[in-house]
């Protein structure tokens, strides 16, 4: 053989070794070994005791910059200038997440937060915290748990985004152009020490609680849209208030509704919670009007509980928003718009809080059934972000990546939590499979996931320790064409899924979470 040629094959066999070596440390698993699988359920009705921590995540220290022509891109040959406000000579900006790439960040309007409620009924002890970020990954969460003060003895810990579109990117696709991580790692080690400095804060302030549930179904209809055949949304309120036993205060609130919060929209350069942060603030402080308080705030700490948002619930730039007392219409997106959503969602609650259809309890029944799960990574360019380091995701096996789903009840209350955003016809039914869709089928994500929990209040929240994308029907799904219901390109939710049979995969897990969470009680 030619020396030429065994050079060439040797060249090319060494190529191919790297290129190998590459692709497996890319799809190596972060947390090998790592399987959660939790099945918890009280014997007897007794007290719990909670408790609320909240830390400000905002990001400090960024090159913010000046968008000449206002199209929300960095762009220098547009006249766009930045502040080197660290006198390094470069721009070092926060990358916005959601929308598209090349968003940089140019102030803050309102601060993100780590909020966290604890739940103890002296057996288990449960930890929710929702952070104001569009997302945080399966890995992130475990990578968290592991870092847990053992003596904080959190049995089960929950992190869930609101998945908010004006936050820092923590998915990485969101960055100066595609194919450069948007992910800032010193602001995601930020992040994981708020979210641990939360738990940790609401571990202190545990004591006896009861609690108050409320729901309103139709009421916050006009403040979302659906942009996606068929028109199924999950646009009703639910809420658990949580008060001290000794002293008769609030201590915080679950407030759950399924909307993107991204009314601001994709011009917003600004650094917010987008409404959840007027949700928040006028349920714990009040509605002023001039300066009289038209209703009272409860106090304590509010948390947003984002729910189902696939088929693009979202308060499009075509929605206007009424103030609720002045009835004065904002259309375009802007502070003003959010303040309107925040304060017509606050006085629904508000006004609800003060009604008859209000349920208190003080001892509970309490459950918990958590696993996690593998799911397809079918998405070619998903595939190739996490190869490429666009995404920071490994695999539990080849092409499989660890997601994970969980439940749980106390009293008249029961939760679903799942990794993404699930199209709300898979909540609570209407599941189509209409003309042009990729698959002639029957749905397949029957029974709906709310007939099959218990209680009279039922919450449900998405892009919960986990972000895997868009959850839709199987046989929604619409790749190809023809395209369904009209449409002339291919929709962005199945752009945006690991693959079509993602949503059969969780509702038969989320299926199997809830017969053993409920399976004690069909037995009473």
């Amino acid at each position: 053989m030619k020396k030429w040629l065994k050079v060439s094959i040797g060249f090319f066999l060494f190529l191919l070794i790297l290129f190998l070596a590459f692709t497996f440390y890319q799809f190596r698993d972060r947390h090998k070994g790592y399987d959660l699988a939790i099945s918890y359920k009280s014997q007897v009705s007794s007290s719990i005791n909670s408790g609320f921590g909240k830390v400000d995540i905002s990001p400090l220290g960024f090159d913010t910059w000046n968008d000449a022509n206002g199209d929300a891109r960095f762009q220098e040959k547009d006249g766009d200038t930045y502040n080197d406000l660290n006198g390094n000579g470069k721009f070092d900006p926060i990358w916005l997440a959601g929308f598209h790439q090349n968003r940089p960040a140019s102030d803050i309007n309102d601060p993100l937060w780590a909020r966290t409620m604890v739940l103890d009924n002296g057996d288990f002890r449960l930890a929710i915290c929702v952070i104001d970020m569009i997302s945080f990954g399966n890995d992130e969460v475990i990578s968290v748990r592991k870092r847990l003060d053992p003596s904080l003895e959190i049995d089960y810990l929950i992190i869930s985004s609101t998945h908010v579109h004006s936050s820092p990117d923590l998915m990485g696709m969101y960055g100066p152009n595609e194919f450069t991580n948007g992910v800032n790692k010193d602001y995601l080690e930020f992040v994981k020490k708020g979210i641990l400095q939360s738990v940790e804060n609401a571990v202190k302030h545990l004591e006896p609680a009861y609690f108050r549930f409320g729901k309103e179904d139709h009421a916050a209809l006009s403040l979302v849209g659906d942009t996606r055949d068929p028109q199924v949304l999950d646009a009703g309120l639910n809420f658990m208030q949580v008060l001290s036993v000794k002293e008769d205060r609030t201590l915080g609130i679950i407030l759950n509704w399924g909307n993107h919060p991204e009314t601001l929209w994709s011009r917003n350069t600004i650094i917010s919670s987008d409404f959840p942060h007027f949700y928040r603030k006028y349920v714990e402080e009040g509605i002023m009007r001039g300066d009289s308080i038209v209703m009272e705030g409860i106090g304590g700490t509010a948390i947003f509980m984002n729910g189902a948002l696939g088929g693009l619930m979202t308060t499009h730039p075509s929605i206007p928003i009424y103030h609720p007392y002045s009835q004065e219409a904002y259309q375009e997106p802007g502070i003003a718009k959010i303040d309107a959503q925040g304060m017509s969602l606050a006085k629904i609650t508000l006004e609800k809080l003060k009604s008859d259809d209000i349920i208190d309890i003080d001892n509970a029944d309490f459950g918990l059934s958590a696993r996690s799960i593998e799911l397809s990574l079918d998405n070619t360019l998903f595939r190739l972000g996490a190869w490429m380091g666009i995404f920071d995701r490994g695999f539990v096996r080849w092409g499989k990546i660890r997601s994970e789903v969980s439940a749980w009840r106390l009293g008249p209350a029961s939760f679903v939590h799942v990794p993404g955003e699930l199209y709300p016809e898979i909540l609570n039914g209407g599941i189509e499979n209409p003309d042009g869709a990729d698959f002639k089928m029957e749905p397949v994500e029957f029974p709906a996931i709310r007939t099959q929990m218990t209680g009279s209040y039922k919450f449900f929240n998405g892009m919960s320790n986990d972000m895997i994308g868009y959850i839709v029907p199987k046989s929604q799904w619409d790749e190809k064409a023809p395209f369904s219901y009209g449409r002339t390109e291919r929709p962005y939710g199945e752009i945006n899924s690991l693959g079509p049979e993602t949503a059969p995969a969780i509702h038969g897990e989320v299926m199997k979470i809830l017969k053993d969470l409920n399976n004690d009680i069909e037995k009473k």
